[in-house]
């Protein structure tokens, strides 16, 4: 049985639902399912969702404040005041400034933007701007993406004599600041229709009042900053990633021309995962490693050459950000893997001095991902005295709660359930990570550290073919509060399955469910080929796509996770360099067992395990669940217990034997009666002189006169001394399959016939046939129902 990585928890929508929507929108089966399993239950409501369009888009001035949000700004631009946009360093606050310095740029206004350094002034508003903004000469400031926590900031603005206009979306807190006007979407006073907008949708709808109407080329850039900043894609923002991105098919803007040629995307490809993996990351980088400003500069420009070049910064930025993430990656698994005091813990608490503060929430991700707890990496500041960093968490622990619960040895703290910043002092570093332990460990369950694996609905491979897939894109956008559909296909079984990429960590296969087939492709997954075989029923899971080759368009399951119900065996059979299959067995896990001393004596240095000699007197209470056969047993009686009692999930059949009888036959009656009638008219006759000698004039094998010779032996018809066989005069009437040589011989024959050399299929049917019924655990069954 294959471990399965994650819980899976499966949508079975209602059948009548499906097919009542498939009517009436005339949708694809598979895309009727998707909506019906998302909670779409009537047709007015899938429509309302498809059918997205400017209607969708609340009117900007709904928002509490916009009537005196517009009125200053355009008094601004009347009375020529110089007017700075305050943003934030990542690609939501990048965008959101590009959008409203283009708005007031289009009204003539005398417009800056400032974005503060991560490394130098940290999030928001910060007073040293703001009294540098004064100096400068500004007379309104307006924030976008930020300053609804900034209290202290805007009074600081306040008494200088500035006037403070804050656009934001993240939370509020009970006493907010003290501006002249603040736009939020969940302003306390206000009852604005739809809450989640990002940053940029905010700063968007302050455009959009502006200008007076929707201002459809600033839709690229709300695109971006909205998929970048992860809010449910729901209600308007559906529509504004939606129109973003066919506005950014067409674009002409030298910097979208310019991030495409970077991210290696043609225009017309551009999604909302091209925006998540290729625009957002870059933009991200320039915040994380220095200076975010020049990111809005490469926004607005219009000079091709210039784009490019910024493009093409923003890309080497990338990768110096991606090379710290993986060397600070790296680190932190280091730490995990050899330190009990960190790796044992349920919330892992990682600090080291140095690491980029910027990068440390990429970092927290990775390790939830590979070890599946709450993760809080820390970068810490030796001068200050001080830690700093970023948190990410798995489903059933609210990391803000959590931390809130310790705030006394937090200096500062903020955050979401699945994300939080965090700083301490250093000396408090290890006294976080035993608190947060012994909460994890009061508030969770073992279940809890297993990842959930949400699918939409089960598939047969029949219903999947590519009109079917093209269909599904008119649900699209995917993301946030309405993620990619995960489809599982059961009860597949594999057609074929081979390792691929250059060092073999990749999987394609191609699986079969009744009346068809499909391939599929697993990236980071090439261990599944030493973790599945041919003939069981396996459930498979993932995203469906599209592979178009040669101009030809065929259906491919990208693999998220793998399941089976079945004991699984795996053929070892014939592979005589051990190094060849013992890599792909997981030594921890797996009994060897050898039903012979002298199998055990030769496998003895090659294998770096206990070797168990099994017998039939033994009970196979200390043996795993998976089992590697070593060799084939004195009888099939013996297997045939060992597979009753310990009942493998695993079974590895190598079945080793120093030499093999079955290809040289059992020599027949008639040869038997020859060899005797000549021994006895020779009566006495010299083994190792003539025995070569006599088997080329025959034509028979040297061990087969051997054998003979030892069954003759055995029944008292011959004697043998110093290599001397003599006949024995009136020797015992006995059959000659009554010799134990000849009886054990005859069983190797039948046994390497049965197991040795059978295809793969009959060795299975046995198997089978001999195995206990495995029926899975209700406790199993739920991760997969």
């Amino acid at each position: 049985m294959t471990a399965t990585e994650k819980r899976w928890r499966i949508n079975r929508p209602d059948e009548r639902l499906v097919e009542m929507l498939e009517k009436e929108l005339r949708l694809s089966p598979i895309s009727a399912k998707i909506l019906v399993a998302r909670g779409f239950d009537t047709v007015e409501s899938a429509r309302a969702f498809l059918m997205v369009d400017e209607h969708s888009v609340h009117d900007p001035y709904d928002l509490y404040g916009m009537h005196d949000a517009v009125d200053r700004i355009k008094q601004a631009v009347q009375n020529k005041e110089k007017v700075l946009i305050y943003g934030d360093y990542d690609a939501d606050g990048i965008t959101s400034t590009t959008v409203l310095k283009t708005s007031l740029v289009d009204l003539g206004a005398d417009v800056h933007h400032i974005i503060p350094n991560r490394f130098i002034d940290g999030y928001g508003p910060s007073e040293r701007l703001f009294r540098q903004a004064y100096e400068d000469g500004f007379q309104l400031i307006i924030t976008v993406d930020n300053g609804i926590a900034g209290n202290h900031e805007v009074k600081v603005a306040k008494e200088l004599g500035m006037d403070i206009i804050v656009t934001d979306h993240h939370e509020p807190s009970e006493e907010l600041p003290n501006a002249d006007v603040i736009i939020h979407p969940r302003h306390p006073d206000g009852h604005y229709p739809f809450g989640e907008l990002a940053g940029v949708g905010v700063a968007f709808k302050v455009a959009h009042a502006l200008y007076g109407e929707l201002p459809q080329h600033l839709l690229p850039f709300v695109a971006i900053g909205t998929v970048a900043d992860l809010v449910p894609l729901l209600d308007e923002n559906r529509y504004l990633v939606k129109a973003g991105i066919e506005a950014l098919q067409q674009s002409k803007h030298p910097a979208i021309q310019a991030l495409c040629q970077i991210a290696g995307v043609k225009a017309q490809d551009i999604d909302e995962e091209t925006i998540g993996f290729g625009f957002a990351p870059r933009l991200n980088a320039l915040g994380r490693l220095g200076d975010a400003a020049p990111g809005v500069d490469f926004l607005m420009t219009q000079d091709k050459e210039e784009a490019q070049s910024m493009a093409n910064y923003l890309n080497e930025q990338n990768k110096e950000r991606q090379e710290i993430v993986a060397n600070i990656t790296e680190q932190a698994i280091e730490m995990v893997e050899n330190d009990p005091e960190i790796g044992d813990a349920k919330v892992l608490v990682i600090a080291d001095e140095g690491w980029n503060p910027g990068v440390v929430g990429i970092v927290a991700s990775r390790l939830v991902e590979r070890y599946y707890k709450p993760a809080i990496i820390l970068s810490i500041d030796l001068e200050k005295g001080t830690a700093k960093g970023s948190a990410r968490s798995i489903e059933g622990f609210h990391m803000y709660k959590e931390l809130a619960k310790n705030s006394e040895i937090l200096l500062a703290f903020g955050g979401h359930p699945m994300a939080a910043g965090m700083t301490l002092a250093v000396e408090e570093i290890d006294e976080l990570r035993t608190r947060l332990d012994e909460q994890a460990r009061a508030g969770l369950t073992d279940e809890d550290f297993t990842p959930v694996l949400n699918i939409d609905i089960p598939l047969a491979v029949e219903e999947i073919d590519v009109t079917s897939i093209e269909d599904v894109r008119r649900l699209s956008p995917f993301g946030t509060s309405f993620a990619k559909p995960v489809y599982a296909i059961e009860n597949a079984t594999i057609q074929s399955m081979r390792k691929i990429g250059a060092d073999e960590n990749h999987i394609k296969l191609q699986i079969a469910s009744r009346n068809g087939d499909l391939d599929a492709v697993g990236f980071h997954k090439g261990y599944l080929a030493d973790e599945l075989t041919y003939g069981i029923k396996i459930n498979f899971a993932g995203d469906l796509q599209i592979n178009e080759w040669n101009g030809r368009k065929k259906p491919q399951l990208m693999l998220a996770d793998v399941q089976t119900d079945e004991w699984q065996l795996f053929d070892l059979r014939g592979i005589r360099q051990v190094s060849r299959w013992l890599q792909s067995i997981p030594l921890e896990k797996v009994t060897f067992i050898a039903f012979q001393n002298r199998t055990q004596q030769y496998f003895d240095s090659l294998i770096p395990a206990e070797i168990m000699i099994y017998e039939d007197k033994m009970t196979p209470q200390h043996i795993e669940n998976y089992v590697v056969l070593l060799d084939l047993p004195t009888n099939a009686s013996l297997l045939e217990k060992l597979l009753e009692e310990a009942n493998p999930r695993r079974v590895y059949a190598h079945f080793y034997i120093p030499e093999s009888h079955y290809f040289d036959a059992m020599p027949t009656r008639e040869q038997f009666v020859w060899y005797y009638s000549f021994l006895k008219k020779r009566r006495t006759f010299h083994l190792k002189e003539h025995l070569m000698e006599l088997a080329k004039h025959k034509g028979w094998s040297r061990d087969s006169l051997i054998f003979m010779t030892q069954v003759f032996f055995e029944l008292g018809f011959v004697t043998i001394e110093n290599g001397l066989a003599q006949i024995v005069d009136n020797p015992p009437k006995k059959d000659l399959t009554s010799a134990n040589i000849y009886q054990e011989r005859q069983q190797q024959m039948e046994l390497e016939q049965t197991l040795l050399y059978a295809p793969y299929k009959d060795l299975r049917e046995w198997f089978d046939s001999r195995m206990k019924s495995q029926t899975v655990s209700e406790e199993e069954h739920s991760k997969w129902i």
